[in-house]
């Protein structure tokens, strides 16, 4: 298990599913900011890959289930995907549940994914890819010494209307002198 201030990463457990189905993947306006393909339900037996930890390529995509460090309780969800094991590089991905924004769990999870990165992996980069307009990720990445490198115009199709998206990375000795400093 990874442990952060506030919160745990641990493996997905079979009880995770029906809260994460729930409350992050059946919510529509959600999942389609979440992702980048269009939303469809899932029937609640159906094998759902954005739920389990078995992906066709495990050097390829880390998932993660989000816990309370104090009560145990599931937060919500972190990945480190498109892992390159070539160029040292990998995307971070989290979705945390309603009710357990606006609590400084995804400076949080970030910063853990950062350390399970550069590491556990030995990673040389880490990138984000998130929707102009969700400041709170945008404040956990830079608050975590990522720098914005660029904006994608109109990239994200997303309930009628494109968006833009900001690309943010950070390189290992960038994160090594904000750990120290």
């Amino acid at each position: 298990m990874l442990t952060g201030e506030k919160v745990a990463l641990r493996a997905r457990h079979e009880d995770d599913l029906p809260v994460l189905r729930t409350e992050l993947f059946n919510d529509v306006e959600n999942a389609s900011r979440a992702e980048s393909r269009p939303w469809r339900p899932v029937a609640p037996d159906a094998k759902d890959p954005r739920l389990g930890a078995d992906t066709k390529d495990p050097d390829s995509h880390v998932p993660f289930s989000v816990v309370d460090r104090e009560t145990g309780s599931l937060v919500g969800v972190a990945n480190l995907w498109g892992i390159d094991t070539h160029n040292r590089l990998a995307h971070i991905g989290l979705g945390l549940r309603p009710s357990c924004r606006g609590k400084g769990y995804g400076t949080d999870v970030v910063a853990v994914l950062c350390h399970y990165g550069f590491t556990v992996r030995g990673l040389r980069r880490l990138q984000i890819e998130t929707l102009a307009d969700n400041t709170a990720m945008l404040r956990a990445a830079e608050h975590n010494g990522f720098t914005r490198e660029g904006v994608l115009r109109s990239s994200a199709w997303v309930m009628g209307e494109f968006l833009d998206e900001v690309l943010l990375g950070l390189l290992v000795e960038e994160w090594k002198r904000g750990a120290r400093g």
